[in-house]
């Protein structure tokens, strides 16, 4: 069933938040929805790789990088773990890298650019906690619905 950002807020606009329209989409995977994981970092990338390995198959993966574009939080071998593992999706509010890559492979991704420099790796930030960022909130155990039109966040899921 595909499910559209357009139709979810005519039928629920009461119970949707929007995010703000700042994100650039990578992979082929243009459309996607699941519960909310968080992991909250700045151009490290050592909880991303974590929770790409270990949150529950369907889930969408949403990266507070703090806006970062100085470095990528993800590449083409971190897509490849959620393409493995049956995720989703993937919100980055920071950059990937190997995009030509990506944009070959069965994953959907927003996130607000590219940048070809790695990640540094200190093991730093949180994991599944609340994050804000393009004018909403992301809470853990919420559900995102998103593809061409945007991104949705909803308390509970709606499909």
């Amino acid at each position: 069933m595909t499910i559209h950002t357009a139709d979810i807020c005519d039928d629920h606009f009461d119970k949707i938040k929007v995010a703000d329209s700042i994100f650039s989409q990578y992979g082929k995977k243009k459309a996607f929805h699941g519960p909310i994981y968080t992991v909250k970092v700045f151009e490290d990338n050592v909880l991303v790789k974590k929770a790409l390995e270990t949150i529950p198959e369907g889930s969408v993966l949403v990266v507070d990088g703090g806006g970062s574009r100085k470095r990528a939080l993800m590449g083409d071998n971190l897509v490849d773990i959620a393409v493995k593992r049956k995720l989703a999706g993937i919100v980055i509010y920071g950059c990937i890298r190997d995009s030509s890559q990506v944009n070959e492979m069965e994953m959907g991704i927003f996130a607000l650019g590219t940048n070809p420099l790695k990640s540094i790796k200190q093991g730093k930030g949180q994991e599944n906690i609340p994050v804000q960022f393009a004018g909403v909130s992301f809470e853990p155990g919420s559900y995102l619905y998103a593809d061409e039109d945007g991104i949705l966040i909803s308390e509970n899921q709606l499909y």
